[in-house]
């Protein structure tokens, strides 16, 4: 059987006979250089000359599962919740921890993470980790609004005036049936604060004590740049 000449990343980790996620963390560190073949495959002759223990050596335990590491984030809070609220709520955080670069996911699986127990326990040191799990904290539609202090159909005007992108988007259930699931957005707490200072021209003090069936000034600002020239 012919050899390869090229390898992509599970087939140079299958060669060097090291699990996929400690090559992708020696990837991260720099123990493997960069694909030198494509921009996503390396020759031979790099595989061949990559260290296999040193790979092992860098991630010597199993990583950790996104479940996992939310409940050590959580354990490291010190958070009275339930195991529920810790994979419904920290498991959103752990996901934002790795869009914003504190954490890497080792897995390829949008489904799932599979993270380093080295480079959490990293995070769940930090200082300032109270502060980034609340920025990264996940807020719905009526959360939002009621942290702006202003009626959930304001909140829906910030969004079409494209003021917010929604972080995620989950399926809530109503019952058993599919049928009533119904996709709620949300937002991190952070990006909710950021409204205020960001949009001044909202009157946000005048939206928080406008009359229930009274129209939002926002829908003005929302036909005025809809009305805008390109």
């Amino acid at each position: 059987m012919a050899r390869l000449t090229e390898y992509d990343e599970a087939q140079a980790a299958k060669r060097l006979r090291v699990p996929v996620a400690a090559f992708r963390w020696a990837r991260h560190t720099g123990l493997v250089p960069a694909p030198d073949a494509s921009p996503v495959t390396w020759s031979r002759a790099a595989v061949e000359a990559t260290d296999a223990h040193a790979i092992r050596r860098a991630l010597p335990q199993e990583p950790l599962s996104g479940g996992m590491a939310a409940d050590r984030i959580a354990d490291a809070l010190g958070t009275p919740t339930t195991q529920d609220e810790k994979a419904k709520v920290t498991s959103f955080v752990v996901r934002r921890l790795v869009t914003r670069g504190h954490l890497v996911d080792l897995s390829g699986n949008p489904e799932g993470m599979l993270h380093h127990p080295g480079q959490v326990a990293e995070v769940c040191a930090r200082e300032d980790l109270a502060e980034l799990v609340t920025a990264n904290t996940p807020l719905g539609p009526e959360q939002a609004a009621a942290r702006l202090g202003v009626r959930r159909c304001a909140f829906e005007w910030v969004v079409r005036l494209d003021w917010i992108r929604h972080a995620e988007m989950i399926e809530v259930r109503f019952g058993t049936s599919r049928a009533g699931a119904v996709d709620v957005p949300l937002s991190t707490t952070v990006a909710v604060d950021a409204l205020v200072a960001a949009h001044p021209e909202a009157s946000w003090e005048q939206l928080r004590t406008v009359g229930k069936g009274r129209r939002s000034a926002l829908a003005a600002l929302a036909t005025a740049k809809a009305g805008a020239p390109a």
